[in-house]
Parts: C-alpha cells; structure tokens; sequence
C-alpha cells in the first residue's frame, strides 16, 4: 500500500514548486519508511515552506486530551512558524494563511466522527475557499476499514468540534473522501486535490497494511483502540472511565464501584457478535479515578469485519445503568466544546442517545439509527474513491 504522501513524493510535488507550501500535519504523517514529512520535505530542492499547523494533541502529539497547547512556536532548522489550531483558535487566522500559497494536509484519522482531525481539516478549507488558496489533502486509509458504518447521524442541534457536519459515527470514510464530501456536499467549494491511495481496498483494516501503526494521538496507541472508539467514546460523558491513564485506552472500561465479574455476565450474555467481555480491574494513572482500582471489563474481538461497536457501547453504558442506577452520572456542563450542554449529547451528537440509557431500552434508539445510517450510505456513496 501507498499513502497519499508516498504517491506525492513521487512527481506530483513538483506542479507546487511555484507556491509557498503550508503543511498541517502531525507525529503519525510519515512515508512508508516511517520518515516524518518535515524532514522528507527539508530535503527537497525547490520548495518553499511557509508554515506548518498542527490539531488537536499538537503537531508532535505530546498533549492529551482537551488540553490547550499554550502557544505557537518557530522551527528553528527551517525558520517557518509552527502554528497550533487547537489553542486561541482553531480556525486558521488570515495571520496563519499569509505565510503560505498552497496547503498540504496529510493527518491519520481513525474513522469516527467523534474525533477532531477532519474538522480541522474542513476549518482550513472554508479559509482557504476565503482566501483563494489551494489545498492539497494526501490521503490515508481508514483503519477501521470503508466498508461498514455505525451509528446515529449527528443532529446540527448538539454541533460541536467533535461533530460539525451531519454525517454518522463509524462514517466508513478516508480523509481524502471526507474532503471531497465536505466540499462538495457541504459546499465549500475550495480549490481541491486528494492525493489517492494505492493498493487500499475498503474491506482492508490497520492490521492488513503491512505498515507500522503510528499513534495519531495518545490514546489510540494501537489500532484496536480505534476499533473499539465509536462505542466506548461515548464514555467520556460519564463518571466511568474509558480507560484512559492506562495502557488500554477505550478497550478497558470501569469505575470503582464496579464488580468486574457481574458486569462482564451482563455483557456476555447480550452474545453481541465479535465481542467478548473479560473481567479485570485496573488502576488508572491520571484523568477519572486517578490511582483508584476500578472493576471494568476489556473487550475482546473476534470476527473483525462484521463488528458494530457503536451498538456495543450503547449496550455496554446501558448495562452500568441497569447494575448501577445509583452511582452512575452523566458528566456536567461546561464542556471544552460547548458551555450549556451535557458533554454525553454533544459527544453523541443528539439527546436520543442518553435518553435512551435512561429509559431502559435502548432498542428503539438503535433502531431509529439504522434508519439515519441507510440515508448517510446514501449520500457517500458519490463520494467515494476506491473499490
């Protein structure tokens, strides 16, 4: 397999030599040979670079999660600011898009909605469609595979960072497709060019690369995590863990007043088709329950093409309801992404979700999801770019 950034170090970089080159990138953008695309592009004769921009987590992926970087800084080698979208701002300013002509994105995503990376990338297109600048995405595969899709289609109403557009959970899509759609269908209207693929097929996940997985953020430091992420990220709006401050960030899910044993009954006994709830306990070295043993489950997967981890955690946070009604809390409000919503609606992208925990049945809910997701499949599929 070829990434975009592979195929554009070939000969397609040469009809930019004119421009100044801005690069929003990050630790995991890197060829095949695990080069990251700072050094590659030093190397080059001929180009200009005018900046390089880093999202969520910061261009060299150090921060955690919802924490601010402080403030940009100047490479001192290549003499070009380093501009951070995820500080003061996370729309590039006129200030940012001045220092270049033509903008280079080449960032890993991992497949859900619910991750910041595509709309930094749509951030940059609507300024660039301002400024009458160029973008050029080089694309990357979706490590959890382009066939299936999962979940509910974001309601415009709970529209945050981690859900702009109204497109489903598990969307099934590349970075490359996902510009295209936001371009086309969203209307944007940039001057657009993807850098496709070589050798990826849809059905293909992380583990069928021959790559190194390189962790496009902290807690997704295998590609298991991201496998996992469509369902158990909807954690992050309560007070149960979702396993960060462990080695299993999203595959490892509990909170102190949990019985690890009864949980994973609970789970088991659902026979949700690829899942296999084990018992543990864990202590979590920061963030929820910092130093506190948790009773918890880990996920186990089999059958990894035909997995619906959204209707896992549907069924996974409606269990700790049912077992424990009394200890388990939706976060509150302020969140980092909207001041005066429930951080659980913002995340899921509608009310629905929580309400149906609460109810008690979840079927209904995921139903009415298999509903959005029919009409999401529709309108992706003229988007799509490979087989």
């Amino acid at each position: 397999m070829r990434s975009g950034l592979d195929e554009f170090l070939s000969e397609k970089w040469k009809k930019y030599k004119s421009g100044r080159w801005g690069v929003l990138c990050n630790q995991a953008s890197v060829d095949k040979h695990l080069v990251h695309i700072r050094d590659i592009l030093k190397e080059k004769k001929g180009i200009s670079l005018g900046a390089f921009l880093g999202p969520q987590h910061g261009i060299r992926g150090e921060k955690q999660d919802n924490m601010k970087e402080s403030s940009d800084f100047f490479d001192p080698e290549l003499k070009v600011p380093v501009f951070s979208l995820y500080s003061h701002t996370r729309v590039p300013t006129a200030e940012m898009m001045q220092a270049f002509d033509v903008l280079i994105v080449d960032l890993q995503d991992i497949g859900t909605r619910i991750y910041t990376f595509m709309y930094t990338m749509e951030n940059c297109m609507w300024e660039a469609k301002k400024l009458g600048k160029k973008v050029v995405v080089l694309d990357r595969p979706n490590p959890i595979g382009g066939v299936n899709i999962e979940g509910n289609v974001l309601d415009m109403n709970y529209r945050s960072f981690v859900g702009q557009l109204p497109i489903c959970t598990r969307h099934g899509m590349t970075m490359g497709e996902l510009a295209v759609l936001f371009n086309e269908a969203f209307e944007i209207g940039c001057d657009l060019e993807v850098i496709t693929l070589k050798g990826w097929k849809r059905k293909h996940l992380a583990c069928d690369w021959d790559r190194d997985w390189v962790p496009p953020s902290p807690n997704i430091p295998v590609w298991d995590s991201a496998l996992t992420f469509p369902g158990t990220v909807h954690f992050e709006g309560t007070n149960i863990s979702e396993g960060r401050g462990t080695t299993k960030p999203f595959e490892w899910i509990g909170a102190p007043f949990v019985d690890a044993d009864k949980l994973a009954k609970e789970m088991n006994q659902k026979k949700l088709k690829g899942f296999y709830f084990r018992p543990i306990y864990f202590q979590p070295t920061f963030q929820k329950h910092q130093e506190q043993v948790c009773g918890g489950v880990q996920i186990h997967m089999g059958h990894l093409s035909k997995l619906n981890a959204f209707e896992m955690g549907v069924h996974l946070i409606a269990a700790f309801w049912k077992l424990y009604p009394e200890k388990c809390e939706w976060k509150k409000p302020p969140y980092e992404y909207v001041e005066d919503k429930l951080p659980i609606d913002v995340i899921a992208g509608t009310d629905a979700f929580r309400l149906a925990v609460e109810s008690g049945s979840v079927k209904s809910f995921l139903e009415r999801s298999e509903e959005e997701l029919e009409m999401f499949r529709k309108m992706r599929k003229n988007y799509l770019l490979y087989a």
